[in-house]
């Protein structure tokens, strides 16, 4: 895989992204290790986690997946170095008060939060420092509209990005990120960087996969005009789109394992949607009537498209792994392509 120059910035890095929110809670350390180890045997150089990380979030386990990855890269002298870091600051705390009490998030949690992270991660520096989602309120997370009446923010975008600058100042982040973000949200960081000389988003991290396809609604040309990254999050629709659901559902008591299936919180949330399961039963489907595994389709669909600029895959082991590179080389033809956008136009974005 060749690299990508992320954004405006300086950062270049792999097409694929580690992500490793798994770390702490399905996948214990020494199997976290041998996940690390072999993506980088396998040309995958660009890490992301979060300080709230693993998922689902627990005030037990909070901050586990960084201390994690800082131990593995203590262990390996001079892998820091070839490893493009990438962590993220929680936004308000949604239900999360072992994070940051209150609504909001200031200044002094985003650089609480950094250095916090730079402890846990072993580095003196993070290369893509992100805000997982907005201090003010937005439509996230399966909620679908814009209230006004909900609106809680304390801190506004451009305090916001001269805490990130003074951290940027300091050496202690490299390039800055959001995730979960608007449209309108990416314009406004991106004009007062611009106005204020403060440091550029070089990337947004927001889901896209076949069963939510939301960033082709107005994010895709913003982003594009505005050349900010997209990281792809959740390209297998937590596991939806793997097939690993089609005959049973995560409800059944013999589903198989995994996230949808081990934690009910995630059932009542955008991916467990009945709707969500429907419609990646079709994509499920049609990629098996073109010869290809639901995994092969649904990751070559991000691997391959002109929106994104790295595609994040979360695994529970190397079979997994290895399943998820291998797609790299799969490449899907216009009828295809075609096929699923005619899946959408009937089903539209049921995880949205």
């Amino acid at each position: 895989m060749d690299l990508i120059r992320l954004g405006a910035s300086e950062l270049r890095v792999t097409p694929i992204c580690l992500g490793t929110m798994t770390f702490g809670e399905q996948v214990a350390e020494a199997e976290a290790f041998a996940i690390m180890d072999r993506a980088v045997e396998r040309g995958v150089t660009f890490f992301d986690t979060a300080e709230m990380y693993p998922v689902p979030p627990r005030a037990e386990t909070c901050g586990s997946t960084e201390t994690i990855i800082g131990r593995w890269l203590a262990q390996r002298p001079g892998m820091r170095q070839k490893i493009v870091l990438a962590s993220k600051v929680a936004g308000p705390s949604r239900g999360m008060p072992w994070i940051r009490a209150g609504q909001g998030m200031t200044p002094a949690d985003i650089e609480a939060s950094c250095h916090a992270s730079l402890k846990r991660l072993q580095t003196e520096a993070i290369d893509l420092y992100q805000i997982h989602w907005p201090e003010r309120h937005v439509p996230a997370f399966g909620s679908l509209y814009y209230e006004p009446t909900r609106e809680t923010s304390q801190t506004s975008i451009r305090e916001q990005l001269e805490a990130l600058a003074g951290l940027v100042e300091a050496g202690k982040v490299r390039a800055i990120g959001l995730s979960n973000e608007t449209p309108w949200g990416v314009h406004e960081f991106v004009r007062l960087a611009e106005e204020h000389g403060l440091p550029r988003v070089a990337s947004v991290q927001n889901p896209y996969c076949l069963v939510n396809r939301s960033w082709d609604n107005g994010m895709d040309e913003s982003c594009h005009r505005l050349n900010v990254g997209l990281l792809a999050y959740s390209p297998l629709g937590f596991g939806l789109l793997s097939g690993k659901y089609d005959a049973t559902g995560f409800h059944a008591a013999d589903a198989p394992r995994g996230r949808m299936s081990l934690f009910d919180r995630m059932k009542s949330q955008r991916w467990g949607r009945e709707s969500a399961l429907a419609a990646a039963r079709r994509y499920n489907a049609l990629a098996r009537e073109h010869g290809l595994t639901p995994t092969q389709l649904a990751l070559a669909f991000c691997y391959r498209s002109w929106r994104v600029a790295s595609t994040i895959i979360g695994v529970t082991s190397l079979v997994q792994l290895d399943e998820d590179l291998d797609a790299w080389s799969v490449q899907l033809p216009p009828d295809l392509l075609a096929a699923c956008d005619a899946i959408r136009l009937e089903m539209r974005d049921p995880a949205q």
